[in-house]
């Protein structure tokens, strides 16, 4: 299969080849570098990791090995068993912890896992900083601590409890407007920690949840990335239950996407869009999203006198525009909410508790609260990578070919007409080349995203 190396972390499939995918010798080697770097990063006597990982099959194993390799290097351990990714990020910090890792390889299918690896702050680290891991993985520069200096592990569930005493701490959760509204909600927790973390925090919140896939066992019941074609059980269930909403998260909960009281999707580009429209009604300010995103957050943003930008895709890259403009709320059209009051994360904690504290003041239903922001038409679609494709190549020429239009190669090559958008770029995460488009009707979309894989598919056949 496949071993990915980027600043997303280190993600693979399980089983295979050492050095091809994600095997034990290779989950130790990555673990290894990572704690070694860890420990050139300040001089001290005894350092902390905090681990957790969503529910995948392959999650315990590859967690035992990464806690028992970092304890071989005397580091210390703050084991936080099925946890969140937002709730490892919010208890790095907490724990005057010196890093984090996350064993989960986010919406990939249940064959796939990863590491990724926080700095001290909880935040993902920097590309020149996953460049240094690799480095070290790649080298023998690694010593291990001796029997007397190993460190140790201690357990710590409490922290998804924690996590949302921290999310209903923030001032524009309207806890109160929100357990008088007495919403009935539909959660598909794609069977992974979603199922633990969202009922809970509805629970608090005097929100009834109606559980859909919320056993975290690991099978997926559906593909994990939470896209339309992949939601047609919550759109019924919510039907059926006549429920005011549905939520869907991916299998470590940063992700969120939501279908309204008909089933019909809210659009994932639009979690960050009422959100942000929430967030800037009472702190007005600027707003970052990735190049793929929609744009009708920058609209919504203009209208609450801010300003818009968009950064290159990673999370990292996101955060790092979001401080640099000191903006209010930001994050990724996936669903990927980043709200700096609580912290410089995708949550999709706090993105459900925005999106409720939204509803209850508006006291309108879904499907009218979606009617009110500008209607933009995403397509996402893929190629699949065969060796030897010159990728790099492949968009250069796309590049020469459209010098004349709106042009942005910060990351892969985007092409901005006046009604309509492409994006195409290597991703990250998986072995594919991501065309994403947006313009006025879905059909435009569409049709604009297959003149370019017609186009590519003719560029690399030259």
């Amino acid at each position: 299969m496949t071993l990915i190396k980027s600043i997303s972390g280190i993600r693979g499939t399980i089983g295979g080849t050492v050095g091809d995918n994600l095997t034990p010798i290779d989950a130790v080697k990555f673990a290894s570098a990572y704690g070694v770097w860890l420990k050139t990063q300040r001089e001290k006597e005894h350092y902390k990791v905090v681990v957790g990982r969503d529910a995948r099959i392959s999650g315990g194993m590859i967690q035992n090995l990464v806690m028992n390799t970092l304890v071989g290097l005397g580091i210390d351990i703050v084991d936080l068993g099925l946890s969140t990714t937002p709730t490892v990020e919010v208890a790095v910090p907490m724990e005057h912890a010196d890093g984090g890792i996350i064993l989960t390889a986010s919406h990939n299918p249940k064959q796939w896992n990863a590491l990724k690896l926080l700095n001290e702050k909880g935040e993902f680290l920097n590309a020149a900083e996953g460049a240094k891991i690799l480095d070290i993985a790649e080298s023998d520069a690694m010593s291990f601590a001796g029997v007397d200096s190993l460190g140790k592990i201690t357990k710590n569930q409490a922290y998804i409890d924690l996590h949302i005493d921290e999310v209903l701490d923030l001032p524009l959760v309207s806890v109160d407007a929100i357990k008088k509204a007495k919403f009935k909600v539909v959660v598909d927790g794609v069977n992974s920690t979603g199922g633990i973390a969202i009922p809970l925090l509805l629970e608090r919140l005097n929100v009834h949840p109606v559980k859909l896939f919320c056993e975290p066992n690991g099978e997926f019941p559906h593909n994990p990335e939470p896209l339309k074609e992949h939601l047609s059980d919550l759109s019924k269930t919510v039907v059926k239950e006549h429920a005011d909403f549905g939520i869907v998260v991916d299998p470590d909960v940063d992700r969120l996407a939501f279908v309204d009281e008909n089933g019909d999707m809210f659009g994932e580009e639009y979690t960050l869009v009422a959100c942000a429209d929430y967030v800037l009604s009472k702190n007005p300010g600027n707003t970052v999203s990735n190049m793929s995103s929609t744009r009708a957050l920058r609209d919504v943003t203009e209208r609450h006198g801010g300003t818009y930008e968009a950064s290159a895709v990673g999370e990292v890259n996101v955060v790092a525009l979001m401080k640099k403009n000191k903006v209010v709320i930001g994050g990724e059209g996936n669903g990927g909410i980043i709200y700096p009051e609580l912290h410089y994360g995708r949550d999709a904690l706090v993105g459900v508790a925005l999106f409720l504290s939204l509803l209850a003041e508006k006291q309108m239903r879904v499907s009218e609260l979606r009617k009110t922001y500008p209607n933009y038409f995403m397509s996402k679609k893929k190629i699949q990578l065969t060796p030897g494709l010159d990728v790099d190549g492949i968009l250069k020429r796309i590049e020469d070919i459209y010098h004349n239009e709106q042009l942005t190669t910060i990351d892969g090559v985007k092409i901005d007409f006046s009604e309509s958008w492409v994006h195409l770029r290597k991703s990250n995460t998986e072995p594919i080349i991501r065309i994403y488009t947006e313009a006025q009707s879905q059909t435009e979309a569409d049709d604009l995203a297959d003149k370019f894989i017609k186009e590519i598919g003719e560029i690399a056949k030259a």
